[in-house]
């Protein structure tokens, strides 16, 4: 089975440590972060994502918000030493659940396992592309022909991801650079064919010939439908 990832975000070291290896302990794979910069980016491979509410730079609450935005279906659970009522409201009015600091980590894990299993019992069929079969909601990709598992990169997931949110479309390069990196794309910026490239090493049979991402050139990408 699959292990379950999950986004770990707090900025206590010691609080870190002991939580992340808690969850590794129970058989999750763990991307722990001090600070919500990398968030969005890393959430693409995660089905999950803790918080804790004060953080440096970017607050929990805005992180949160931002992930809920760019993955709707991805449970979100704050962590917060805060404990009045009206920071429990904005919390919960993005996340999926709140917890107060401090907590026993089986709490922790029991609500953990209810926010995926709640995520997971709306689990769609998979998705055949050619030799692929992509479990969307799982951020599960298969190779058909094997039965392996296809393992991306965070930002390699969320490239493939928005190909796929706009299936049979011809994308432009600014608008999969802009929706993945949140950037403005510079003309002549190689960093999105130098992903493209090791993307399809992974999801092609023969990524000199590629079946799945189509170069449409001058433009821009498209995965066929």
């Amino acid at each position: 089975m699959t292990s379950k990832n999950i986004l770990y975000i707090e900025d206590d070291r010691e609080i870190g440590e002991w939580v992340s290896t808690d969850l590794k302990e129970r058989g999750y794979g763990v991307t722990w972060l001090t600070s919500g910069d990398r968030a969005v980016e890393e959430a693409g491979s995660c089905q999950l994502a803790i918080l804790d509410v004060m953080l440096p730079g970017l607050d929990g609450f805005t992180v949160g918000q931002r992930l809920k935005k760019q993955y709707p279906g991805l449970p979100v659970l704050m962590l917060s030493a805060r404990t009045s009522i009206d920071d429990k409201l904005q919390g919960l009015q993005f996340a999926d659940d709140y917890l107060t600091k401090p907590f026993h980590p089986d709490e922790l894990a029991a609500r953990v396992e209810v926010l995926l299993r709640r995520s997971g019992a709306a689990s769609s069929e998979a998705l055949e592309l050619k030799h692929l079969l992509v479990y969307e909601k799982e951020n599960t990709i298969k190779n058909r022909e094997t039965g392996e598992e296809i393992v991306l990169t965070g930002k390699q997931f969320h490239i493939f991801q928005y190909l796929l949110r706009h299936l049979g479309q011809i994308m432009t390069k600014e608008q999969i650079f802009e929706a993945v990196w949140g950037e403005p794309y510079l003309d002549g910026d190689k960093t999105l064919m130098v992903h493209i490239r090791h993307l399809r090493e992974k999801l092609e049979r023969d990524p000199a010939t590629p079946e799945i991402i189509e170069t449409i050139r001058g433009i821009g990408y498209r995965v066929r439908s």
